[in-house]
């Protein structure tokens, strides 16, 4: 199959396409409307969303919550080092990712250190205090968390500012842990959620940590040979329960974002009966999956070789994604995490 190599996921983006900034509104980003059936694309503004769902329609979002994960740090030659605070392993231990490379203790605010340790190719960084110092060693998170900035993706090519604390994060963000957003959601306002509400959609929510799996780069040409990371979940009886209902009665599921979706494809076993719980999933979805559980998908543009980009294709089809990014490009669309968002159905 053609759509198994990785340079069919490429596709050129002029650098000016990249949104570096959110727009003023949530909801007043552009919406892409593929329809697989018919093969068609039509042109929306996001709010419009609303009209595309049906009294009968389950919405499921993802209620994570992004961490201050970047840290600055001061090396032992005096120079500084970005750190990025992937997930807690421990009291005061978090596996992370440097820009730059440093070994042996660095220096932050506040005079804690951190010990950069490599365990099988995986760094940890461990935090502590000077026991003269006003922090605590049971506020160290806390203290990070406060000297810390938004994890803007690489291709933000500007430094966080304190507003991005508040746009790089849904309105229904609420358990913290995600080293990024679910992009998808962040179009969403509290007044469209009353409308889909008051249209007679059900709104259930799932949690899944975005971490570093959703961003490792695919580098084998056969996709197939990719291994996704694993990535924290949660999902309550009364999501479960509500999801299996659904499916029961014929009624349409859809995603918000590749994370909820990989979050149910995850837990759904064989049939599509989704089990309640917490676990980790490493589920990488391509061309060629036959989805159990959702049947539309909100998203958002991704980046070319991806593994979301790859998701969104098994969804709506390869062929029809390319021309839908192409069209997209044309209509001035502004594309990845603060960009305009599509909604499959």
């Amino acid at each position: 199959m053609h759509d198994m190599n990785l340079s069919d996921y490429d596709y050129f983006l002029p650098v000016g396409q990249i949104a570096q900034y959110p727009l003023p509104g949530r909801d007043s980003s552009r919406l892409l409307v593929i329809n697989r059936e018919e093969q068609t694309l039509e042109h929306r503004a996001f709010s419009d969303i609303v009209e595309y769902l049906n009294d009968s329609d389950l919405l499921v979002i993802n209620n994570t919550k992004v961490i201050p994960a970047r840290i600055t740090a001061i090396k032992p030659s005096g120079k500084k080092v970005e750190i990025l605070l992937v997930r807690e392993i421990g009291i005061n231990k978090w596996e992370v990712l440097l820009k730059g490379v440093a070994k042996g203790k660095l220096r932050l605010d506040g005079g804690i250190t951190a010990e950069i340790l490599n365990s099988n190719g995986v760094l940890q960084a461990e935090f502590s205090v000077d026991p003269t110092n006003s922090i605590k060693e049971n506020e160290i998170k806390a203290h990070l968390f406060k000297t810390g900035s938004a994890p803007l993706p690489f291709y933000i090519k500007r430094e966080a500012e304190g507003s991005d604390l508040e746009r790089y994060q849904t309105v229904y963000a609420e358990k913290e842990g995600a080293i990024a957003a679910p992009t998808a959601g962040l179009h969403f306002t509290n007044e469209i959620l009353s409308s889909l509400r008051a249209k007679g959609v059900e709104i259930k929510t799932i949690t899944l940590h975005v971490g570093y799996g959703t961003f490792k780069p695919v580098v084998s040409e056969n996709i197939k040979d990719h291994v996704m990371g694993e990535e924290f979940y949660e999902i309550g009886k009364e999501t479960a329960e509500a999801i299996n209902k659904a499916r029961r009665e014929g009624r349409r599921i859809i995603a918000v974002g590749t994370t909820v979706t990989r979050t149910l494809e995850s837990a759904a076993n064989d049939d599509g009966i989704i089990k309640a719980g917490a676990g980790k999933a490493a589920i990488f979805i391509y061309p060629g999956y036959k989805f159990k559980v959702i049947g539309s998908l909100i998203t958002n543009f991704h980046q070319p070789r991806s593994t979301p980009m790859m998701l969104t294709s098994a969804f709506a089809g390869l062929d029809l994604l390319k021309k839908a990014y192409s069209e997209s490009q044309k209509a001035g669309y502004r594309f990845f995490s603060y960009g305009d968002s599509m909604i499959i159905l």
